[in-house]
């Protein structure tokens, strides 16, 4: 029997780590040898991938940081369709980065249409764009979900097949959860906060001057607490710039460890929307939420079909976690919505009861490695087949 051969396309780190993990599930749930081929990082090339170009070329997030790189983008989604065509692998698997995995798949998909094809992590279709979700029917044959609502939210928009394989945050938990000391010392005084303006500029640069003010007004409700402010290579040349301004001067951590690290001694959080929200949840520190947008994006909102962007919040169904946005994302609100989980009162009491649920309701039936359900996923849908399916 020849070797089983997966293209696999990855378009940023958080799909590189995926896809690594990934390679490795799929060569131990495997019978034979498996070859792979197609787009990923270092942590894929590690494990022996070799890229068709270096994934930096297509890592772009804007809508300005796309149109710049247009040209290179439309090329490398050619160029990686047209390699995978010609390889003619058993599979496609694409991770993440919609707007250039799903492009690929497309095109696949129109020059083999019995090739089966699975996303790895779901687009928002919950929240923005529906429609979408009944297109990928057209080819996508199943969608591996990290939210444990998602395949529900498929089922109601009539999607692809999409199966819950699990949040690859789950299997940190011991990074993330404190030990007898640190738990302690989340009781201590000072108490310390940590806070997460992002991970992107224009993330820092409209939420920093907020946060900074909403510290102050802290300050004068509780008195004194350590601030530390995890942030990325980057973008620490500006967060350090910033907060040189503000009145409460951070510890800057970097890394991942150090953040985490914070986490698991921190009273409670003031973070951007993101997935270091839930983050700070599965690592039960309270927190506030807080987002701010342009003026023209804020219009969008119209668009948004859910009742929360906070993660924690949509999967526990409920607005746990206060959420701060736009006009409310400033100082006064954000600092009263901070001292009240700060205090022992019923907000914290309330807040540690909620995420206390989140094990519960993202834990996998079996207690496995997300890796190892997302790679049986894939098995299944080789062995099940592919094929174009046009929406009813």
């Amino acid at each position: 029997m020849s070797p089983l051969r997966v293209a696999l396309v990855a378009g940023e780190h958080s799909g590189d780590q995926l896809g690594f993990k990934l390679m490795r599930a799929l060569r131990e749930a495997g019978s034979g040898e498996i070859g792979f081929s197609g787009v990923g990082g270092e942590a894929m090339e590690a494990e022996g991938f070799r890229s068709l170009f270096p994934v930096s070329d297509i890592a772009v997030m804007g809508i300005l940081p796309v149109l710049a790189r247009l040209p290179t983008l439309i090329a490398r989604i050619h160029k990686t369709a047209a390699a995978i065509v010609a390889a003619r692998p058993d599979a496609l698997v694409i991770i993440d980065s919609p707007d250039f995995t799903h492009r690929v798949a497309r095109r696949v998909r129109a020059a083999l249409p019995k090739l089966p094809i699975v996303d790895y992590v779901s687009p928002s279709v919950w929240a923005w764009r529906p429609g979408r979700a009944k297109t990928m029917r057209t080819y996508v044959d199943c969608v591996l979900a990290l939210l444990p609502f998602e395949p529900e939210a498929y089922r109601r928009l009539d999607g692809p097949r999409c199966v819950y394989v699990g949040h690859p945050l789950i299997e940190r938990l011991g990074e993330l959860r404190p030990n007898a000391d640190e738990a302690r010392r989340r009781d201590s005084a000072p108490p310390l906060i940590v806070v997460l303006p992002g991970s992107r500029r224009s993330e820092v640069t409209r939420l920093m001057p907020d946060f900074g003010g909403a510290l102050a007004a802290l300050r004068q409700s509780v008195g004194p607490f350590s601030l530390v402010l995890p942030t990325l290579p980057h973008i620490e040349r500006e967060v350090r710039a910033m907060a040189a301004k503000w009145p409460e001067r951070p510890t800057i951590a970097l890394g991942e460890a150090a953040k985490y690290a914070a986490f698991r001694v921190a009273r409670a959080g003031l973070a951007a929307s993101g997935t270091a929200t839930l983050e700070l949840a599965l690592a039960g520190v309270p927190m506030v939420g807080a987002y701010k947008v342009s003026l023209i994006e804020e219009q969008l909102k119209y668009l948004i079909k859910v009742p929360s962007i906070l993660l924690p919040n949509l999967i526990l169904g409920e607005r746990a976690i206060p959420e701060k946005l736009q006009r409310e994302c400033a100082p006064a609100a954000l600092g009263a919505a901070l001292t009240e989980i700060v205090r022992d009162g019923p907000a914290r009491r309330g807040q540690l009861e909620a995420l206390s649920r989140l094990d519960l309701l993202m834990a996998l039936p079996d207690g496995g490695a997300p890796s190892a359900h997302a790679a049986r996923a894939v098995l299944e849908t080789i062995e099940a087949g592919g094929g174009a399916r046009s929406p009813a």
